[in-house]
């Protein structure tokens, strides 16, 4: 269930009311007349069945409570109410099947913010990537791409494609160029001073890396699961499943890709840096191209669930 909680100016509350009232999946509904002060009006609190939860809050939007008002909403992990699970019966599909759209193009937003933040992880994982590359140790690689957060801007670019938001894709676009850009340069520098310190040599770039080696050696493959990544991690944005992300993490070599970019420039080995650029454009557009034929599929269908479900809601009560 989702937990909304609106401010609405006092003259606006019984159109609201009405809309909630007659709306599919919606209970608990509670209102605390001139509670709010900041703005001023009315406090109204209701829970809605998840997959009713996207058609509802744009019905509020049309109704410009999100610029007269407030409109929150919060997932609520349990409700115990038989009114709430008869409200999940009434309500079409699956909650977990149903995106809801300005609560995945709010948090894509956010994590498509280019910030201190977002470019000191990202540097961490590359640098960190880069140990491991040069050790040619697998688990350093798996940790450095659990720590990138680089599926952020690439889920942004993706919900901005489909929601025609270019705003949206121009800022995660950004980050994204920016972020590997800074990260890069970064790892080039820690390289130069591994190298100094004796920790780094050429010697280690040029051996066979028989663990590591893939990274800067393109193929279909890379593509392929770069491309099923970009699917379960865009399911795991917009359905309730957040926990796959750690998953699709540890499967793309995007930041060890760009790490041996970063150490292969600095001992000046262009084949393996455009290689492993390679990779890392590989790994980039699968898992954008994914993302978004992913969330293509979903809203069709999700589209194609309601109109069934209007239909049969029409042949029943002409029948009544």
């Amino acid at each position: 269930m989702l937990h909304l909680r609106l401010i609405v100016p006092a003259d606006r509350t019984d159109e609201v009311l009405h809309l909630v009232d007659h709306a599919v999946g919606t209970t608990h509904l509670v209102v605390l007349p001139a509670a709010a002060r900041d703005p001023a009006g009315d406090v109204v609190l209701f829970d809605v069945a998840r997959e009713a939860g996207d058609e509802l809050i744009n019905a509020l939007r049309t109704l410009g409570i999100d610029e007269s008002g407030s409109i929150t909403v919060e997932h609520s992990d349990l409700t115990l109410s038989a009114l709430a699970d008869r409200a999940k019966e009434d309500a079409p599909g699956e909650g977990v099947d149903a995106v809801l759209w300005e609560k995945l193009t709010d948090a894509t937003h956010e994590e498509s913010t280019f910030s201190i933040t977002y470019a000191a992880f990202l540097s961490v994982a590359t640098m960190l990537a880069a140990c491991g590359v040069m050790l040619d140790n697998a688990i350093l690689i798996v940790g450095a791409m659990a720590v990138g957060p680089e599926f952020g801007p690439l889920a942004g670019i993706s919900t901005a494609l489909v929601q025609r938001a270019p705003r949206l894709a121009w800022r995660s676009l950004w980050t994204l160029i920016a972020g590997f850009a800074v990260a890069i340069a970064v790892t080039v520098g820690f390289a130069w001073m591994m190298n100094a310190f004796g920790l780094f040599t050429e010697a280690m770039i040029e051996a066979a890396r028989p663990n590591t080696a893939f990274i800067w050696k393109p193929d279909w493959m890379s593509f392929v699961v770069a491309f099923l990544a970009g699917i379960a991690g865009t399911l795991s944005l917009t359905s309730t499943k957040s926990g796959a992300l750690i998953g699709v993490a540890i499967s793309v070599t995007t930041v060890p890709a760009a790490a041996n970019a970063a150490v292969a420039f600095s001992y000046r080995d262009y084949g393996q840096m455009w290689g492993s650029v390679g990779q890392l454009m590989a790994n980039l557009a699968g898992i954008v191209l994914a993302g978004t034929l992913t969330l293509l599929l979903q809203k069709a269908l999700w589209a194609a669930h309601r109109r069934r479900t209007a239909a049969a809601a029409s042949r029943s009560a002409g029948q009544a």
